[in-house]
């Protein structure tokens, strides 16, 4: 596809916070960049503590690893870019970076929302069916499950991708958001968009909609396990093993089906960058805290590798 034969339009102006006043921005600025930099920390102790520590080798940690690699990469697509635009005013993105931009958002987005799907799947086998769980579970499968989410990103984002920056882009060239989502984009199209709003709509409940019926499915199951369990201290146990995905879930799908599944005439431009910080800035930064604090093992082991690294070594 010929995007220069179509289009008049060779860069786009992020309009981010440009409404706010310098002093604001610079104030969210100090704040995003904070909010930034304990995502990165937290999720690279993630990987490094469940890959290190032999108590934490088990799938529902490897899974985790997994999650914590692509938080990583979705925190690097957004917001290094939206961090230029606030203090250096930098507020352009050419043609190309908007659509790498998107196709990463895309990628990281999907793959996000089937490992979260099949994190759940893990807890479901583990508590419903514990004693085939090592067979179900085997490393084999895990690795499978886990390259099947990761692969799951690809079609979704060259599609889309592909697709909106085939169309033409006549002007203007201003995105009414911190970074290049496809609905804002989408609305500098000057063509007949009805048929990838329809194919958009269907990748929106094929890789958001049906992950999430599928982790409602397999919770309604566990919960319906744990109540019939006849000690207190067995469902105590199995409820805390799964408490901290099922935090992480409703984070990440309350956001996101708040985003794009309401009536666009129904939600302002500023009100979808709020909920758009949500899933992109905030979530990422509260998953290797919420998995730190409500998982006994992960507090352990972090107390193992800083005990470690802090104690002298033996000549």
């Amino acid at each position: 596809m010929t995007w220069g034969n179509w289009t008049t339009v060779r860069e786009f102006i992020l309009v981010s916070f440009s409404t706010l006043s310098y002093e604001l921005q610079a104030l969210l600025f100090l704040l995003f960049l904070i909010i930034y930099l304990v995502t990165l920390m937290g999720n690279v102790l993630i990987i490094l503590v469940t890959t290190t520590d032999s108590a934490l080798q088990s799938p529902m940690y490897f899974f985790l690893r997994n999650l914590a690699f692509l938080e990583i990469g979705f925190n690097l697509v957004i917001v290094p870019k939206m961090l230029a635009t606030l203090i250096l005013q930098d507020k352009s993105i050419s043609f190309l970076g908007c659509a790498t931009q998107m196709y990463f958002f895309f990628f990281f987005g999907a793959a996000e929302c089937c490992l979260l799907a099949t994190m759940a799947y893990d807890r479901y086998i583990a508590i419903c069916d514990p004693l085939r769980y090592p067979v179900i579970m085997s490393r084999k499968s895990c690795a499978q499950l886990a390259a099947a989410s990761w692969f799951a990103g690809f079609p979704v984002a060259t599609v889309q991708t592909t697709w909106i920056f085939s169309f033409p882009f006549c002007g203007p060239n201003r995105v009414n958001h911190f970074f290049c989502d496809s609905p804002p984009v989408i609305a500098l199209v000057c063509a007949d968009t009805s048929l990838f709003e329809l194919e958009a709509l269907t990748a929106t409940v094929l890789f958001i909609l049906f992950p999430f019926l599928l982790i409602l499915g397999s919770y309604v199951r566990i919960l319906s396990t744990i109540f019939r369990m006849p000690s207190a201290e067995g469902k105590h146990k199995a409820f805390s093993t799964c408490s901290s995905h099922l935090l992480v879930v409703s984070l990440f799908y309350t956001t996101a089906i708040l985003m794009y599944f309401r009536p666009r005439s129904n939600t302002s431009p500023e009100h979808k960058k709020m909920v758009s910080l949500s899933y992109t800035v905030v979530t990422p930064m509260l998953n290797p805290i919420i998995y730190s604090l409500r998982n006994n093992e992960v507090k352990a082991a972090l107390r193992r590798v800083i005990g470690r690294t802090l104690s002298p070594r033996k000549l």
